[in-house]
């Protein structure tokens, strides 16, 4: 399965970032969103991006451009007709996925792979709601995506494996590194990083530190780049809010129950860093 041109659902913080990974590697790519401004915004996050490597001399100027010129952008679903992969990086909610993929599965080729860079949601209901699930596969980058090496790979039950290594071929194209897991909920990753997460919420809210010091805790403690609170914030807090919910109805472990704090927080509207206030606030 070759891929060359490569469309991506969703120009906010982790569509834009694998929209630039994909021109950078060489992909023809399509950045889509419902209105121009999200578009816009995210062309321009891309471009901060970019311009950055060019003052830390890791791409020249001309680089910057054949990788912008590489990308295009739309807000219909049409250009889907003219990709080999489309991945979708829309809000971490089941029904508004399976309306994308649904509207997907009727435009893009009949060989084309429908990916999803969902964080927890399973791959097979995703698949279930095209007539291709065999090709319907998960392919979750870290946040940020220009940056961090790790893509998990999920096939759901009716994956083809040849489009499992199709997007593991890719992802290394891309100069990342894939591994596979299963598709069960929050997969590894977020399996793992909700429960620190959620627990660090839980110390906020008991009082047993601040939020400087659960974060210093757990950074000079254990050599984490950056502490749990302040990676909420850079995730955004109701996408980890979404991902316990979805941990709770998985599992039914009250384990992944989250934490008060955390809802009051997404039902303040405090969502992080894309929203200027978090567990911090930025300006």
């Amino acid at each position: 399965m070759d891929v060359k041109t490569i469309m991506v659902i969703g120009a906010g913080q982790m569509g834009n970032g694998i929209a630039q990974v994909a021109a950078q590697a060489g992909y023809a790519t399509i950045l889509n969103d419902i209105t121009q401004d999200l578009v816009d915004k995210g062309m321009a996050a891309i471009e901060k991006n970019l311009s950055r490597m060019v003052k830390k001399e890791k791409i020249s100027e001309v680089d910057k451009n054949e990788v912008l010129s590489r990308i295009s952008t739309t807000t219909a679903y049409d250009e889907a007709a003219q990709a080999d992969l489309v991945v979708e990086a829309v809000v971490e909610k089941m029904d508004i996925k399976a309306k994308v993929f649904g509207q997907l599965d009727s435009i893009a080729p009949e060989q084309a792979i429908l990916a999803s860079n969902t964080s927890s949601l399973p791959i097979t209901s995703i698949g279930a709601c095209t007539n291709r699930p065999d090709k319907v596969v998960g392919m979750h980058f870290m946040n940020p995506v220009p940056v961090m090496k790790l893509v998990e790979v999920i096939s759901g039950l009716a994956t083809d494996p040849q489009v499992t290594q199709a997007i593991k071929d890719t992802a290394e194209t891309m100069g990342k590194v894939p591994v596979e897991c299963k598709d069960v909920p929050g997969f590894v990753s977020n399996r793992v990083l909700m429960v620190m997460i959620n627990e660090a919420f839980w110390c906020l809210y008991e009082n047993v530190a601040n939020p400087d010091g659960v974060d210093q805790i757990m950074k000079l403690g254990m050599n984490h780049p950056m502490g749990p609170l302040a990676l909420a914030d850079l995730i955004g807090l109701d996408t980890v809010l979404s991902i316990l919910d979805v941990l709770v109805d998985g599992y039914g472990d009250p384990k992944y129950r989250p934490c008060p704090l955390l809802k009051s927080y997404v039902q303040a509207g405090w969502l992080g860093r894309k929203a200027g206030r978090g567990v911090y606030q930025y300006s």
